[in-house]
C-alpha cells in the first residue's frame, strides 16, 4: 500500500502556530521569574505568531482540521494560562481568593470560547465572532496589567475588567471579525494615513494604544448589542 505523500504547504502555518506555544511558554516562565513586562510582549509576540498561522495557511491552501484544533490549543496556552498567570503574579495575589479566582476563571471561559468557535465554526457567519476572540481578551487583559503597574492604578480595577472580559468571551455578543478585510482602492490612501498615525503613536506609547484599541473593541460591541436591544424593545412596543 503506497503511503500518502508529505505535503509542505501543511507545515508552514503549524510552524507558526507551534512558535506561538512557545513563546507563550516563554512569558509563562517569564512570569514565574518577575519579569512582568518581559512577559506582557512575550504575550504580544504570541498574537503577531497567531495572525501569521491563518495568514500562511490560507495563502498556501494549507487549512486543515488538524491545524484548526492545533491552533486553538496555542491560544489556550499563549492567550489564556500566559496572561492570567500575568494577571496573578502582578495583581492577582494581593487579592487573596478573588485574585485566583478571577485568573482561573479567564482560563476556563477561554477554553469554553475556543472550544464553541470550533463546534459552531462551520454554521457561523465568517464576518463576526460570537462572543470575544480569547486573542482580543489577552491584550486587553495584559495591556491593563501594563497600565496599572506605569500608572498606579488599583489591582481591583483590573481584576474587575478581567472578571467582565472573561464573561463576554462566552457571551452571545457579536464582534466584528477582520480575518477577510480587504482594503478598497479609493480608501487606500486614507488607511495608509490612519496605519501611519496609529504606528506613530504606537512607536510612543505601545502599551496605550494597544489598550486603547482593545479596549475600543470590547465596548463597541457591548454599545452595539445595547443599541439593537433598545431598537428590538422599541419595535415590540
Amino acid at each position: 500500500m503506497e503511503r500518502p505523500s508529505f505535503d509542505i504547504r501543511y507545515l508552514f502555518p503549524n510552524l507558526f502556530t507551534a512558535l506561538s506555544i512557545f513563546v507563550g511558554m516563554m512569558s509563562v516562565f517569564a512570569s514565574i521569574h518577575g519579569e512582568l513586562t518581559k512577559a506582557a510582549w512575550l504575550i504580544f509576540i504570541s498574537l503577531i505568531l497567531d495572525g501569521l498561522d491563518g495568514r500562511v495557511a490560507r495563502w498556501t491552501g494549507g487549512c486543515s482540521k488538524f491545524g484548526v484544533e492545533f491552533d486553538s490549543l496555542a491560544d489556550l496556552v499563549a492567550f489564556g494560562v500566559a496572561p492570567a498567570l500575568l494577571l496573578y503574579e502582578s495583581i492577582g495575589f494581593e487579592y487573596g481568593r478573588f485574585g485566583s479566582m478571577v485568573s482561573a476563571l479567564f482560563v476556563v471561559l477561554g477554553a469554553i470560547r475556543l472550544a464553541r468557535f470550533n463546534v459552531m465554526a462551520p454554521v457561523s457567519e465568517p464576518s463576526v465572532f460570537l462572543g470575544v476572540p480569547i486573542p482580543t481578551a489577552a491584550i486587553f487583559v495584559t495591556t491593563w496589567v501594563l497600565l496599572a503597574r506605569k500608572y498606579g492604578i488599583e489591582g481591583w480595577v483590573v481584576l474587575v475588567l478581567t472578571f467582565g472580559v472573561s464573561l463576554l468571551m462566552v457571551s452571545n455578543i457579536r464582534y466584528p471579525s477582520f480575518k477577510k478585510f480587504t482594503f478598497q482602492r479609493h480608501s487606500a490612501v486614507r488607511w495608509l494615513t490612519l496605519m501611519s498615525v496609529v504606528l506613530a503613536l504606537f512607536y510612543l506609547y505601545p502599551a496605550e494604544v494597544l489598550g486603547a484599541l482593545a479596549t475600543f473593541y470590547i465596548f463597541s460591541g457591548i454599545i452595539r448589542a445595547m443599541y439593537f436591544l433598545s431598537r428590538r424593545r422599541k419595535r415590540s412596543e
